[in-house]
């Protein structure tokens, strides 16, 4: 199967902060399409796969925020599977994410994806090389290839963010008490990792950058700029239409007859804003 080279720099380019106004205005037109694409794929029963993958702290979880606030969870599904049993440490290794691939009319996000085994468990020690070289030279290409021919739309995002942006995140996540959970064991070991990072992202850019499933790298030091362009690059390369829908007007509400509101002591909470 023919590798294609990846043409995009994994370095991202330093640009100016997206100011909150303009952000919140593209992204209100941006779900008015996602909404429009989410009625199209249902319509036509596609099957859509989206994996996304980064360092800790480059963005994952906002941007699959901003991808699905506004769509139902009944067709845009996300998938954030944790630390797998023992049982499922000795099942073939795809086997726990095949069965969470989308069906007609379904849009599957994975927050963390079969990578894990290129990235996170290579570095940290959780899988020998032969596991990793095997993943990545046989398993991984002909697995997507199998998903592709089968009708699947398969679209991969690397959200690169730079060495001191991660930092800068990963403090706030020690200092900012909304975002303390966030940091988790894990990142702290994986942050002195840096460029061990970076050679299994080279290694897996490498092996399964494809013609068929190619890899879509998006500049993340800014989260909003990277969160619009990762959610126009959806819509286009999904191609949609409007969905005819009836016009809807409320019918007219009936009347009260004989109900009188009752006297009822109800508990209502403290009115403090």
């Amino acid at each position: 199967m023919a590798k294609k080279k990846a043409e995009a720099k994994t370095k991202p380019v330093e640009t100016d902060k997206l100011k909150n106004k303009d952000y919140l205005e593209e992204l209100a037109r941006l779900h008015v399409e996602l909404v429009k694409l989410q009625e199209w794929v249902k319509h036509k029963g596609l099957k859509v796969c989206i994996i996304f993958e980064g360092r800790d702290g480059a963005g994952k979880g906002g941007t699959i925020k901003a991808l699905t606030e506004r769509v139902s969870p009944r067709v845009f599904r996300v998938v954030a599977l944790p630390a797998p049993t023992e049982r499922e440490k000795s099942q073939m290794y795809l086997q726990r994410y095949l069965p969470h691939l989308p069906a007609a009319g379904e849009v599957v996000i994975f927050d963390r994806s079969w990578y894990n085994r290129a990235g996170v468990e290579r570095v940290m020690g959780f899988c020998t090389e032969d596991q990793v070289r095997n993943f990545l030279d046989k398993v991984a290409p002909q697995v997507e290839h199998a998903l592709v021919e089968s009708g699947i739309i398969l679209l991969k995002y690397w959200l690169e963010v730079s060495s001191e942006e991660q930092t800068r995140r990963l403090t706030a996540r020690i200092t900012d008490g909304r975002k303390i959970w966030k940091l988790s064991p894990m990142d702290i070991k994986s942050y002195s990792r840096w460029y061990e990072y970076s050679r299994a992202r080279d290694d897996m850019f490498e092996a399964t950058d494809t013609e068929y499933a190619p890899w879509r790298v998006a500049n993340s030091n800014d989260k909003r700029r990277a969160r619009l362009n990762i959610i126009n690059d959806v819509l286009n390369s999904i191609p949609y239409e409007d969905v005819p829908r009836e016009k809807v007007k409320l019918p007219k509400r009936q009347g009260p007859g004989d109900y009188r509101e009752p006297d009822y002591p109800y508990k209502f909470i403290a009115e403090k804003y």
